[in-house]
C-alpha cells in the first residue's frame, strides 16, 4: 500500500496531477478542495495517496491533507459510493463544510452534487452522521482551505476554460452544464484552479 507520495509537481490538469518522485511519475486523481490547495508547478509537493486496484487499472487518489484522505475512505466504504462520487462529494466541500453538511442535515446541498438524488443524499447523511460522531469539527492550521496556496496555468495547450468544463465533466456534470458555469464565472487571466473553484461556487 502507497501511503504517500513526495516529490515535484510537473504538471496540472484537473482533476489529475502528475508527480515526479525520483525520476518515475505519477499520475494521481485529486480532489479539486486539493487541486486548490497545490503549489506551483515545479514545486515539490507531498501527497497523501488511496490506492485503488481493479481488474484492469491499479489507480491512485491523491489528497493534501490525511484528514482529506480518512474521509475519501470514509465515504467508499458507504453503499452505492465509489471512488468517482466520492471524489465529486469532495470537491465541493471541504472536510468541515461536509461535516457540518451532516449535522445540519442538509440534503439540499448534497444534491447539487451530480449523482446523488433525494433518497441517495438522505441515506448518506443518515450513515455519516454515525460516523462523523468523534470526528473534529475544527479544521488544523492551513488545511481544508478552499483558498489556493499558489496557481499555475496547466502545462499543455489547452485553454482554462476548456480544462475547467472537462474538470467539472469529470465529476459527473453534464457537458452543458459545465460549459455553462464556467462561462458565468470567466474572466481573462484567471487560472483553470480558479475558475473551478468560482464554478462550483456557483454551483452551490
Amino acid at each position: 500500500m502507497i501511503g504517500y507520495l513526495r516529490g515535484n509537481l510537473l504538471e496540472k490538469q484537473p482533476p489529475h496531477v502528475l508527480l515526479d518522485v525520483n525520476g518515475v511519475g505519477y499520475e494521481l486523481e485529486v480532489p479539486m478542495t486539493t487541486l486548490f490547495q497545490l503549489p506551483m508547478v515545479g514545486e515539490p509537493l507531498v501527497l497523501h495517496v488511496h490506492l485503488v486496484v481493479r481488474e484492469d487499472a491499479q489507480l491512485l487518489y491523491g489528497f493534501y491533507t490525511k484528514r482529506d484522505r480518512t474521509l475519501f475512505r470514509e465515504l467508499i466504504r458507504l453503499n452505492g459510493v465509489g471512488p468517482k462520487l466520492a471524489l465529486a462529494l469532495m470537491s465541493g466541500m471541504s472536510v468541515d463544510e461536509m461535516i457540518q453538511c451532516v449535522n445540519a442535515e442538509d440534503t439540499s446541498r448534497l444534491m447539487k452534487v451530480p449523482g446523488v438524488g433525494k433518497k441517495t443524499a438522505e441515506r448518506l447523511l443518515v450513515e455519516l452522521k454515525d460516523r462523523f460522531k468523534n470526528w473534529d469539527s475544527t479544521p488544523l492550521a492551513g488545511q481544508n482551505s478552499m483558498e489556493p496556496a499558489g496557481l499555475s496555468a496547466v502545462t499543455d495547450a489547452n485553454s482554462p476554460e476548456k480544462d475547467a468544463v472537462s474538470a467539472l465533466i469529470s465529476l459527473g456534470f453534464k457537458p452543458a452544464e459545465a460549459s455553462r458555469a464556467v462561462s458565468a464565472v470567466a474572466q481573462d487571466g484567471l487560472s483553470s484552479e480558479d475558475l473551478i473553484r468560482r464554478a462550483l461556487k456557483g454551483m452551490a
